[in-house]
């Protein structure tokens, strides 16, 4: 290997270190390291790089090759996955990506992908801002894996991964799909991402635990942040804005500036908690990069095949990033159409594609609780502490009304508290939000009004932020509309500052002075007591500070360098939050990997303890694939029985198995339920009364004839009964065999009858 290709692969091995650190640290065996590297690299990467190219055509470099072709991949062994659902076939998975690289092998005019003909190799310096990304990518891991320990550890992990574990065991079984937690129940949901985690615990045999709480999340984001500056670099033409993208986009928080407290969705567009959103990110994005080079009139050619698929495989993914997508490629064909007074082809065969995947993803994927998504504007501010305190202080569920009861009832002056609170919001948003502001313009200064581009960008970020103020969640879930924008608004971001830069040492000295203002600004703190006048001032100082600081900072450089410092303000402005942004993601990225809490190892109401994660694992290793067990496990905390938080999961989640009635919180009729009795949909009852009952007696009282129901009726072949739970009778010994013990928990096995 000459130095050249050394040098080149230099950078990659410091993420790629990094990452099997973090990971060893976390208590991730070696070996699983290993297996999940080799099986990402030969059954993901591979694959989806020949196939990446036979339809789009190489990027002229490995990096993008691979890093699109990763995104790629992820829907190529989608598709394996389906096929063996819908078959049966899961033990023939493997198969799948070795026959896809045969194909490629074999077939003479498919053999020109596996290299590169046409190399244009990007700068190295791009490798490393990308290389720096993916490390703070890894040691972002540490601050999320240390708070979900891997079972069995006593500790509390968070209820959503319970739920996604209990989908990714469930996804390892044929078609159609149950309701983990509600045996019987058909179900709707986007599950892509768990599939995708049971796809990879089938191939390599990783316990499917390991797997989603520590392996899977690194690769899937690096893909993301690989994908996202290829859009970077695609739309401004410059391989800078494809790192500034990758840097602003996944190692980047909104701004803070000394203000108490941080705004609505500040952080990042991926999280371990939320596996679907994590899973679509590098998937819009490679749809984004198609949409962005067919607006432009290249033609996708085969690339067509695809799109339909990949629609379907991001409505199954996370239902919140088409339609933002949507509006941006309908925005930018009404600009085509203006501008040119002909029908924008490329645009209206992409809405037809994207209208398409929504409308397969809501029947195949979106549940009968969905329509709990309401139009109620500004809910978001439900989550602002300003607000929450002071005005929506007894706004309760906000159930009903066009408004929240804080807003209905809200007068001039706590109108223009709202506004304000908006516009603070825009202005720590500003890294994402800028290139709206000042959008991306030609070589002379001059924007491109007819640019396709733009308009696309600038269209899927409006309609994220869109959805996040117009739409109402009883859980923020609206969030998500902006969330799944970020990397496309940083893109955004990222061609509007290298559209306009002259002087690299002047956008370099932007964002120093930016991320400088952003680590040593003058922290306020919240009011002490919470009304409108005092969170105003708290939040308005801070701005109106930063705000004398830049006045003061033109003024000097208008002084020494006059005209050129007029010039360069809107460089310097985009640099500066740009720097901010970045400085703000790494502080509190680094500081929560070096400052690394405690592990809990206390017992409280909401802990689960290692020997109930013993019982659970135990019984994932000998119960057959399709039994049905009954637990006495529901909520959260265990033993809260009077409006019950019906979040327990964690049975149907360690224990691999579908539960009878174990927990109902997402359950589509209690989501639909949400208010009814003054309560959130997490604390409605038991969907089926009667069943809940007669699950709940057969532990108290242990009536034989209950036990003959379970087994007979519901098919119920194991008890898993856990005294911190609630009462357990002495007598289910008699009418069912124990088999196993572990802590509070007794696992029964029930006879043929």
């Amino acid at each position: 290997m000459t130095r050249s290709a050394l040098g080149r692969l230099l950078p990659w091995f410091v993420p790629a270190v990094t990452a099997f650190v973090v990971l060893h640290y976390l208590g991730t065996p070696d070996r699983q390291i290993a297996l999940y590297a080799v099986y990402f690299l030969a059954a993901v990467v591979l694959p989806g790089t020949l196939v990446f190219r036979a339809l789009f055509g190489s990027r002229g470099n490995w990096p993008e090759d691979l890093g699109l072709g990763a995104a790629t991949g992820l829907v190529v062994l989608l598709a394996g996955w389906a096929l063996a659902a819908a078959t049966g076939g899961q033990d023939l998975l493997i198969a799948w990506p070795i026959l896809i690289a045969a194909v490629f092998a074999l077939v003479p005019g498919l053999r020109r992908h596996w290299r590169i003909s046409a190399p244009e190799p990007l700068p190295i310096a791009w490798s490393w801002v990308l290389a720096a990304v993916l490390t703070v990518v890894a040691l972002w891991g540490v601050t999320v894996f240390e708070t979900n320990p891997l079972p069995p550890a006593t500790g509390v992990i968070y209820q959503d991964l319970y739920y996604h574990l209990a989908l990714v065991h469930e996804m390892t079984r044929s078609m159609p799909f149950q309701v983990p937690q509600l045996a019987g129940d058909a179900l709707r949901y986007h599950y892509l991402s768990d599939a995708d985690i049971a796809t990879a615990s089938m191939i390599t045999g990783i316990p499917p635990v390991n797997v989603l709480l520590r392996l899977w999340v690194l690769p899937v984001t690096a893909t993301a942040v690989m994908t996202f500056a290829a859009v970077g670099r695609t739309a401004a033409g410059r391989w800078q804005a494809g790192a500034l993208a990758a840097a602003l986009g996944f190692a980047g928080h909104a701004l803070t500036l000394g203000s108490p407290g941080g705004p609505v969705n500040g952080g990042l567009p991926v999280s371990l908690v939320s596996p679907s959103q994590t899973y679509a990110m590098p998937l819009i994005g490679l749809f984004t990069l198609a949409a962005l080079e067919a607006l432009r009139g290249r033609p996708l050619r085969w690339v067509w095949a695809l799109l339909p698929v990949l629609a379907v495989v991001c409505a199954g993914a996370k239902s919140s990033v088409l339609p933002p997508l949507a509006a941006g490629v309908g925005l930018a064909g009404v600009v085509l159409f203006w501008r040119r007074r002909r029908v924008p082809w490329p645009a209206v065969g992409l809405l037809g594609v994207i209208v398409f995947g929504i409308l397969v993803g809501q029947r195949l994927f979106a549940g009968g609780g969905a329509g709990i998504l309401a139009v109620q504007p500004l809910q978001a501010l439900h989550w602002v502490k300003a607000y929450s305190t002071t005005l929506g202080r007894n706004d309760g569920l906000g159930l009903g009304g066009f408004l929240l009861p804080g807003m209905a009832n809200a007068s001039v002056a706590g109108w223009l508290f709202i506004i304000g609170l908006v516009v603070w919001w825009a202005l720590m948003q500003a890294p994402r939000l800028i290139g709206l502001v000042l959008p991306p313009s030609g070589p002379d200064g001059v924007v491109d009004r007819a640019e396709p581009g733009r308009w696309l960008l600038g269209g899927i970020v409006v309609a994220g932020a869109g959805g996040l103020w117009t739409f109402a969640h009883p859980s923020l879930s609206q969030g998500y509309f902006f969330t799944g924008v970020l990397p496309a608004a940083a893109a955004l971001t990222a061609w509007a500052l290298t559209d306009r830069v002259r002087n690299w040492w002047i956008a370099l000295a932007g964002a120093l002075a930016g991320a400088v203002w952003q680590l040593f600004a003058p922290e306020f703190g919240p009011p002490a007591r919470p009304s409108v006048t005092g969170w105003a001032w708290a939040l308005a100082v801070p701005v109106l500070t930063t705000a004398a600081v830049i006045v003061v900072a033109m003024l000097i450089a208008v002084a020494i360098w006059r005209s050129r410092a007029v010039r360069a303000l809107p460089v310097l402005l985009i640099a500066a939050v740009a720097g901010g942004s970045v400085a703000n993601a790494v502080y509190q990225i680094g500081g929560g990997a070096v400052t690394v809490p405690p592990k809990r190892t206390t017992v409280t109401p909401t802990t689960i303890t290692a020997a109930e994660m013993r019982a659970a694992l135990w019984l994932d290793r000998n119960a057959g694939d399709e039994d049905v067990v009954a637990t006495n496990v529901h909520c959260s905390p265990m033993k809260a029985q009077d409006r019950c938080d019906a979040r327990g999961f964690w049975v149907a989640g360690l224990g691999g198995r579908r539960a009878l009635v174990e927990s109902w919180g997402y359950a589509d009729e209690a989501v639909a339920a949400h208010g009814q009795g003054g309560l959130t949909y997490t604390r409605q009852p038991a969907p089926d009364p009667a069943l809940f009952e007669l699950n709940e007696r057969a532990f108290r009282a242990a009536d034989p004839a209950d036990i003959a129901r379970l087994r007979d009726e519901y098919g119920v072949r194991w008890l898993f009964a856990d005294r911190r739970a609630g009462p357990v009778s002495p007598d289910l010994a008699g009418v069912a065999v124990v088999r196993h013990s572990s802590g509070p928990v007794t696992v029964y096995e029930l006879g043929s009858g």
